[in-house]
């Protein structure tokens, strides 16, 4: 854009200076919506005190509406650098220092955010008639705000106020109120910031801050204090820049990450923590190419950001390259997998059909784009590509196992555990264990005195409640009720088979389970079951809905159906990437492939029920958006995750739980079941649901070659494709039994995605339902 002109006529001498003051303040800044909060830099939750007793801030102003009034006020005014917001009340205090200031000093606060000026009011050139003023004047005038917070320059720096006061020669810097060793002219003001010895611009001079030195030799000298752009290069792609470059190439000023003016986004800073999306500063949220940003122009979205790169093209490794597994998110994955989960043959990154992308292998050097093997170059939750089908724009490469980061087992156990009575005190993580007398952190159900047969001694791995996925302990992490131990079943031990008998089944005349009965909770007040049978209270009922859509959506074969069981989960940009079933009102169980380990922060991932469409629109009756509190990982094998949500949710006609099975029950042959799921993005895309019938492990095996555990379960395969795909994982296999639908299985990635004439793979959730119940009640 260059320099921005601003003529008008001269003034008379009556009107003197005010009309051009107010005129140039309406035309500063780049030209759309700008907030006067692109002046400061926040630091939340920090308040700034002087120690000094006799300094005293100004009174608190209870009248502002928000952090931007409050902004405002501060802006013009010369002994105003900083203030305090008070995030609870709305109140608003003005202060005459920084964090760089004498005798300042910053403590974390839970009521008050900090504000600091950052300087830029008016940057540009300013005229008036055929006269112009360059930025130090209009610094003078008021028109350009000092910067108090930056330690690198903007332009030529003259509204810089950092700290520096040593020159490039390793000189130190004559205070500017001395006249000795050497004279001159400048006199500290309050308006040019000649504040003790520190490196400033009075005269706006090309070179940047510069001092007069303490050597009667050297009259003066620069400080070679960096400008902003070259002061932080970026690595990569950028994602780690953290630098305090707020204007783009083109020289438009950046939006504010916090506000959602002039352009709206779903780049929250408080959803995007570990993208320190900080004022209105460069960043690279989304993998782009480069560094970014909202500019204040309401024409212009976004562009790039003016930023020198460091050099070499290839960024040093952040984490360890990985060929045969993933860490993480597999963003350090450079393996050869070139097929996505279901088999998909993978698209050429250097190619641009049949999808056209931005991933050209030369512009993202560093994320190894070869060929068309999977890869991660955007931060997704998993390496992924894009297909070779038309149809399917993207998916992920599930099948890629995961590294594990299980403690090798050292000792091992037979049966379900109960009997053993070693020492080892570790979780299957490594999370050392509560003692068992032991309150804190968490209150325990079974103790020394209340399960004395247990011989629950110090914070030794037991099984004291007889869980049959092996023994456990509570943890000493606050976040981690209890886990299962770093123990492997006994190579000579062999657990009696859930399929051999086979588990009577549920249907009208039949022998009923081999379990207890289960009792659960839902929507309607009266039993599914007989009560000689297993009772689902107030679950697996649904109210018909009279707006049904036709549409084929990923489900493939499926038609636009009702379960109102089924969740969208989406991730901190608002979009679905996998399904999941509500067990609880606060509880959804889903597949532990959707996310990029059991450790990861939820922070900005919510949960949608209570919708038909992928993409409901706002206000959509029956929609409940709820964010994720936390995630529990299944027993190892079982791909299950379980999530808590921050709240309750309210069970209505759109909103309701699913039953869940007894314990280790098996699904008769032929018993009518559906998946339901919104598949892989698109426009206007509804919930469709498919039925499927339930065939015996045995004849799965059959087609699968003996891959099918007991923990799994199968679909009959199909002439016609049916089935699940991408973005389908994690929702439910529900059957219908005596009028309820019972989840009896979870949608994971395997390579059979709606293919004719293969059997699908589903988990069994019979076998780990004992494990859910367990964590939602010592959650």
């Amino acid at each position: 854009m260059g320099l921005w002109w601003i003529t008008v006529r001269p003034p008379t001498r009556r009107m003197g200076w005010l009309p051009l003051l107010l005129l140039l303040t309406q035309c500063s800044g780049s030209p759309g919506q700008r907030s006067p909060l692109n002046d400061f830099q926040v630091l939340r939750g920090t308040e700034l005190q002087h120690l000094l007793h006799a300094r005293r801030p100004e009174p608190w102003q209870e009248d502002v509406a928000d952090a931007e009034e409050c902004a405002g006020r501060c802006k013009p005014l010369l002994d105003c650098r900083a203030f305090h917001y008070n995030v609870s009340s709305h109140g608003c205090q003005l202060l005459p220092w920084t964090q760089n200031s004498p005798h300042t000093q910053l403590q974390r606060s839970g009521r008050c955010d900090l504000f600091q000026k950052k300087g830029e009011w008016l940057r540009r050139r300013a005229c008036w008639g055929w006269r112009c003023w360059g930025p130090q004047t209009l610094l003078t005038m008021g028109l350009l705000l000092p910067d108090y917070v930056r330690t690198c320059i903007v332009d030529n720096g003259v509204e810089y106020r950092g700290t520096v006061a040593i020159t490039t020669g390793g000189l130190h810097c004559q205070r500017w109120s001395h006249r000795f060793p050497n004279d001159h002219r400048y006199l500290p003001t309050l308006r040019n910031g000649l504040e003790n010895n520190f490196c400033r611009n009075p005269d706006g001079d090309a070179g940047g801050p510069w001092c007069y030195t303490t050597d009667p030799a050297v009259r003066f000298q620069s400080c070679g204090i960096k400008s902003c752009r070259e002061a932080t290069c970026f690595w990569c792609n950028g994602e780690d820049y953290r630098g305090a470059v707020d204007r783009t190439e083109s020289g438009r000023e950046c939006q504010r990450w916090d506000l959602q003016r002039p352009h709206p986004h779903p780049f929250e800073p408080g959803k995007f923590l570990d993208k320190h999306l900080d004022d209105n500063y460069c960043r690279n949220p989304d993998g782009s190419e480069r560094p970014w940003c909202y500019t204040t122009d309401p024409q212009v979205e976004r562009e790039f950001c003016d930023l020198p790169r460091c050099g070499s093209e290839v960024q040093p490794s952040r984490e360890a390259t990985t060929l045969n597994c993933f860490r993480g998110k597999g963003e350090g994955y450079r393996g050869t997998a070139n097929t996505t989960t279901a088999g998909v043959p993978c698209q050429r990154w250097d190619a641009q059909t049949p999808h056209q992308h931005r991933f050209a292998p030369e512009k993202y050097a560093c994320k190894d784009l070869r060929e068309n093997f999977c890869r991660n170059p955007d931060g997704s939750e998993a390496p992924w590509c894009f297909t070779s089908r038309p149809g399917m724009r993207v998916a992920f490469c599930y099948q890629i196992r995961r590294c594990t980061d299980d403690v090798r087992p050292k000792e091992c156990y037979h049966g379900a555990g109960e009997k053993y009575r070693g020492s080892i005190s570790k979780t299957r993580k490594g999370i050392p264990c509560q003692r068992w007398s032991a309150e804190t952190p968490h209150k325990s159900l079974f103790t020394p005195i209340s399960a004395p047969h247990a011989q629950l001694e110090e914070n030794f791995c037991r099984n004291p409640d007889g869980d049959s996925h092996g023994p456990w302990c509570y943890t000493t992490d606050p976040g981690t009720p209890f886990d299962y131990c770093a123990l492997r079943r006994c190579d000579d031990d062999h657990p009696p088979s859930i399929l051999e008998p086979p588990g009577r089944d549920l249907s009208p005349g039949g022998s009923g389970p081999s379990v207890p009965h289960l009792h659960t909770v839902g929507v309607s007040s009266s039993p599914c079951y007989p009560p000689d049978k297993v009772l689902f209270e107030k679950c697996g009922k649904r109210v018909p809905h009279l707006d049904q859509h036709s549409s084929k959506l990923r489900v493939v074969g499926g038609q636009p159906g009702n379960s109102p069981w089924t969740v969208s989960l989406r991730n901190r940009q608002g979009q679905h990437f996998c399904g999941g079933s509500l067990v609880k009102e606060q509880w959804v169980l889903t597949a532990q492939q959707c996310f990029s380990s059991c450790h990861m922060s939820l922070l900005g991932y919510e949960v949608w029920l209570g919708t038909m469409f992928q993409n409901p629109q706002p206000g959509e009756p029956g929609l409940q958006r709820v964010s994720v509190a936390k995630m529990v990982c299944g027993p190892s094998g079982s791909q299950l995750a379980l999530l808590k949500l921050e709240r309750p949710v309210t069970l209505n006609q759109y909103v309701a739980l699913i039953c869940l099975p007894p314990e280790r029950y098996v699904v008769p042959p032929e018993t009518k079941c559906e998946i339901a799921g919104w598949g892989e993005s698109k426009e206007n895309s509804v919930l469709n649901v498919a039925s499927l019938n339930v065939i015996s492990n045995q004849e799965c095996n059959i087609k699968h070659r003996g891959r099918v555990r007991e923990s799994e379960m199968c679909t009959k395969a199909l002439l016609a494709p049916a089935g699940a795909c991408e973005g389908d994982y994690g929702g439910p296999l529900a059957c219908f039994t005596h009028d309820c639908w019972v989840l009896e299985g979870i949608i994971i990635p395997n390579r059979v995605c709606a293919r004719p004439r293969w059997p699908a793979v589903f988990t069994r959730v019979s076998v780990f339902v004992d494990w859910i119940h367990k964590v939602m009640r010592l959650s």
